[in-house]
Order: structure tokens, then sequence, then C-alpha cells
């Protein structure tokens, strides 16, 4: 994670802090499976998943398993070596 991001983070709120640990212990999660192990509330995770989202450092994706839910995960930030390998390699 960039200081930047680090930043950003320790500027929430703890919940959003929690739902983050959550997502990085475990991977992509539904918003039931985030607040089944995190035993904070539906409106809790939901407002904390928004502040996530906000920062860009959890995305929102399609549940295919089942359409009306979706799966959140953190968002990978791009190294400084892996956004140079592309132009490197159109040389």
């Amino acid at each position: 994670m960039a200081e930047s991001d680090a930043e950003e983070l320790s500027d929430l709120p703890p919940s959003a802090k929690l739902v983050f640990k959550v997502l990085e212990y475990n991977g992509p999660m539904t918003q039931k499976g985030i607040v089944e192990e995190s035993m904070l509330s539906a409106r809790t995770v939901r407002y904390a998943l928004e502040r996530l989202e906000e920062i860009d450092t959890v995305e929102e994706d399609v549940y295919f398993a089942d359409a009306r839910q979706n799966l959140y995960e953190i968002v990978e930030p791009e190294s400084e070596a892996e956004a140079e390998t592309p132009a490197a390699a159109d040389d």
C-alpha cells in the first residue's frame, strides 16, 4: 500500500478500517459476508464500503453466484515497476 493510501485510510472511521482488514484477510466478499465476519450492522458496513470506494481502495463487482449481491475487493495499487513494464515491451 502506498503512503498516500495509508494516510487516506488512517483518516477513515474505525468501521471502515475494520472492513478494509476483513477484506485484506479474507479476500473478495459480499456485503453480507462482511457483515457476518466483522459483526458490524449492515448499515455500518454499507457506509464503510462507500467511504472505501470514495478513496479508490475498494471496488465493487458483480457477484455471479447471486446477481442481487455485489462482490467487494481491495484494489491493488499498481507498482512503478509494473507501470514501466508495458512501455518497455512496446520498444
